[in-house]
């Protein structure tokens, strides 16, 4: 409504997206569709690419047109490229910590309603993987499942068949453990994945030298990082870190209208 009683119709101009501090961008084709939904007569012009690392400073991309369309979609283009940007800066810095080890970053179920797809992007243009796109993709048995199924006797191997019986064929199979023990219990089952809930480096090494190639290895719950790289060190194949989504600080970038 500000725009439309102050800016007359007619009136052309730029914007000019800036970053205000260092980090990884995402989120510049967001930022493109915002202004072509609003007025397909805007040009928007990128200068850099997501998953590239940018400096303060520097000129991510450029919108020009109508001034009234341009100053319409500033503060939601704005929060997009941000809000990713700030995803995929803190994704390229967990990359960073265990680069050389083998072990690959994954992000989690833990995503802003509404803006799961374009989170899940953002972690890839910093250098993460995807978990799954959504719940349906794999199966995931979680401790509440297992609570579930053990008051009807059942063990962790015979969870993890039942769910292979059950599940669409090729599906995934993942099963959450809390100690090695629970790890080499349910390899024997062979899942394709073993969740390592929320255990030390030493108790990570432990339950990978117990799996011993039966199944991957996942460490999640806790990861910093200041404590990735041990994760990573103890020899699991992914680590996956809810905080690159729920989280990650904005980037600071802004957008600087000129005539």
């Amino acid at each position: 409504v500000t725009t439309r009683v102050l800016i007359d119709a007619k009136e052309l101009g730029a914007g000019r997206f800036v970053a205000k501090e260092s980090g990884t961008v995402a989120g510049l084709p967001a930022a493109s569709e915002v202004f072509h939904q609003l007025d397909q007569g805007l040009r928007f012009s990128s200068e850099t690419r997501d998953g590239a690392t940018v400096e303060a400073g520097q000129t991510l991309a450029v919108v020009e047109g109508g001034l009234g369309s341009i100053l319409a979609g500033e503060r939601l283009a704005l929060n997009l490229v941000q809000r990713l940007s700030g995803i995929a800066t803190l994704t390229a810095s967990f990359a960073a910590a265990v680069e050389g080890t083998g072990a690959r970053i994954l992000d989690t179920r833990k995503t802003t309603p509404g803006l799961r797809l374009l989170e899940k992007y953002a972690v890839r243009a910093g250098g993460g993987y995807n978990h799954r796109l959504g719940l349906a993709d794999a199966v995931l048995i979680k401790d509440n499942h297992i609570a579930a199924l053990r008051r009807g006797g059942l063990g962790l191997g015979e969870i993890v068949e039942r769910a292979r019986a059950k599940a669409p064929p090729g599906m995934t199979i993942e099963i959450e453990v809390t100690t090695p023990e629970e790890a080499d219990e349910a390899a024997e089952a062979a899942p394709d994945l073993i969740l390592l809930d929320n255990m030390s480096p030493s108790q990570l090494a432990e339950a990978v030298r117990a799996v011993a190639g039966r199944a991957r290895t996942e460490a999640s719950g806790g990861v910093t990082l200041e404590s990735v790289r041990q994760a990573a060190e103890a020899g699991v194949d992914f680590i996956s870190v809810g905080a690159l989504t729920h989280s990650a600080p904005a980037l600071d970038i802004s957008l600087t209208v000129e005539g």
